[in-house]
């Protein structure tokens, strides 16, 4: 332990008597979970931010349209408006937030909404849904879902880390048991199958739970609302990398595996440009970045300048097995 960490570590104990009398309340049902008529399918994680939660959604939307109506609830991160509201394909991102306008883009035909208020948010959605998948809502005890999916990314395990402020952790590793699935993320393409077993044992699963692990796959291309180039486009061009998220270790390591020369600008997560900031973007040459981030840049950036690189996810080994998981899980009711 560090020597921040070993002066903040008091504060993380104090945390964590708070959150674990939180949870002990929930647990023993002294606070009440409100169940719905519908199947809740919650993604989320322990740990701040970069685990994935994003890319994990769009792929259960890709694949459970298949066979529901699927609505998706988010609290929409830092946006201006209060309330429910639908996130529509014109929405802005200070009225509905960068993730939200992200899924609404890709897929225009499902209800995507934000709210604060999850138990309000579920309650407006459920009329024109079959499953609603809950965003970032490992914690928010006030719901309970039907289906749980932890996030953990393969180089930051949870079961590493402690509880904020002196690690992470938004609640103790404990608050993994709620959960009944875990995908360790961001793995190697060909992380070794005596790896995986071990990452299992350590992560110490409870008999109802299953882990899988998934990796990132970045396209062949790079685009914009109207442009779509190859990715080698950017070889024999100067450009900018722009990232606003949590962790932009993994896209400035493939695109220099890539063999691509760059300058790369990091701002803070879900971070909101200011007018001096973009006056600085508007000078450079040319501007890749997250998807993410195009939300939040695009209209204020020349679009002639500015593109992203779509990632996808896939599961390793046992793609089918968690597809099939979910889908059981879309199409069970659990009401207490």
């Amino acid at each position: 332990m560090n020597k921040l960490r070993k002066i903040l570590f008091p504060f993380s104990v104090l945390y964590y008597g708070i959150t674990a009398l939180r949870n002990w309340l929930y647990d023993n049902n002294l606070i009440k979970s409100t169940s719905y008529d519908l199947p809740v399918i919650c993604v989320g994680n322990l740990s701040m931010g970069g685990t994935g939660k994003t890319p994990m959604i769009e792929f259960l939307l890709s694949f459970l349209n298949e066979e529901k109506r699927v609505a998706v609830l988010s609290r929409g991160y830092k946006r201006k408006t209060k309330g429910f509201q639908y996130v529509e394909v014109f929405s802005r991102v200070d009225e509905v937030g960068d993730e939200p306008l992200q899924f609404k883009r890709k897929f225009p035909n499902n209800k995507i909404a934000v709210d604060g208020n999850r138990r309000r948010g579920i309650t407006n959605l459920a009329p024109n849904a079959d499953v609603i998948l809950l965003d970032d809502a490992f914690q928010h005890r006030k719901v309970k879902p039907s289906f749980s999916v932890l996030l953990t990314t393969y180089g930051d395990l949870y079961i590493n880390d402690t509880l904020l402020p002196a690690g992470n952790l938004r609640e103790s590793r404990a608050g993994a048991n709620r959960a009944d699935v875990i995908v360790v993320t961001k793995c190697p393409e060909k992380i070794p199958y005596a790896e995986q077993q071990k990452i299992q044992f350590d992560l110490n699963l409870k008999e109802h739970q299953y882990v899988y692990f998934s990796t990132i796959s970045y396209a062949s291309v790079v685009q914009n609302k109207t442009n779509t180039d190859p990715l080698d486009v950017l070889m024999n061009k100067e450009f900018t990398l722009v990232t606003g998220i949590a962790n932009p270790s993994p896209l400035v390591s493939y695109l220099k595996e890539y063999g691509c020369i760059f300058e790369h600008i990091s701002f803070p997560d879900h971070h909101n440009f200011t007018d001096s900031e973009i006056a600085m973007l508007q000078k450079k040459e040319f501007i890749l970045t997250t998807e993410k981030d195009f939300m939040r840049l695009e209209g204020k950036i020349n679009k002639a300048l500015l593109y992203y690189l779509p990632i996808y996810i896939s599961i390793l080994n046992k793609e089918e097995g968690f597809k099939n998981r979910v889908i059981q899980a879309a199409k069970q009711l659990i009401i207490e």
